[in-house]
């Protein structure tokens, strides 16, 4: 007599997708696509550029860049006519990376000047904050979809195992990915701190407002 709560044995088709889904996996590679300066723009048509959580005032400096994923799913399969079943090995692969990012100084500050170095240094912050949390979007995002699809067969109705498979990746794991992301523009803005703010405003005895004015203004 069987024994209460037994394990029920897996047929011949589950333990070949078992075995199958060794070769199983998910892949990451992640990239910047480097930097530039631009000087070309003035102050105030970089404060209509300026971050959402930037307050009033003048913008005397910006990091801009996009942030970009793509995931392409691939993985063999073996279907089962007696059951109607079919079972994929999945083989994801994400890439993650950001647009080449661009360094706004205002026109206004020439490269020679105190004022220039001092926005530039600020701005520069931004930029190793975004390269310095790519790998760690990496990571977090490597570990959980390993524990999801590494060396184990993803089951369906016959026919539908790579539509079941996109659909969890665009529906679950895209969105994920790229709210993992975003998180960065919340250490974009802790950089750019009312004390960070007031700092810079009293740099290099007055440069920075001997070109702007008493107008209340942000570095950015």
């Amino acid at each position: 007599m069987a024994l209460a709560g037994a394990v029920q044995a897996r047929s011949p088709f589950q333990l070949r997708c078992e075995a199958m889904a060794a070769t199983a996996s998910a892949t990451f590679t992640s990239h910047d696509n480097g930097y530039r300066i631009d000087n070309s723009i003035s102050y105030r048509a970089l404060t209509q550029m300026k971050r959402p959580y930037v307050g009033s005032g003048y913008v005397l400096g910006l990091t801009r860049t996009e942030s970009r994923v793509s995931i392409k799913v691939d993985g063999k399969m073996l279907a089962d006519p007696a059951t109607g079943l079919e079972c994929v090995a999945p083989r994801i692969e994400v890439a993650l990376y950001y647009q080449p990012v661009v360094i706004y100084v205002g026109r206004e500050f020439k490269p020679d000047t105190c004022s220039y170095r001092e926005i530039l240094a600020h701005e520069m912050r931004h930029l190793k904050s975004y390269m310095d949390y790519l790998p760690k979007v990496e990571e977090r995002a490597r570990e959980r979809l390993g524990r999801r699809f590494a060396g184990k067969p993803l089951y369906a109705a016959s026919g539908r195992g790579r539509d079941l498979l996109q659909g969890e990746i665009d529906r679950g794991w895209m969105p994920y990915i790229k709210a993992e992301m975003a998180h960065v523009e919340k250490l974009q803005a802790d950089i750019d701190s009312p004390r960070e703010y007031a700092r810079l405003s009293k740099v290099c005895q007055g440069e920075v407002q001997s070109l702007i004015g008493s107008t209340r203004r942000s570095p950015s």
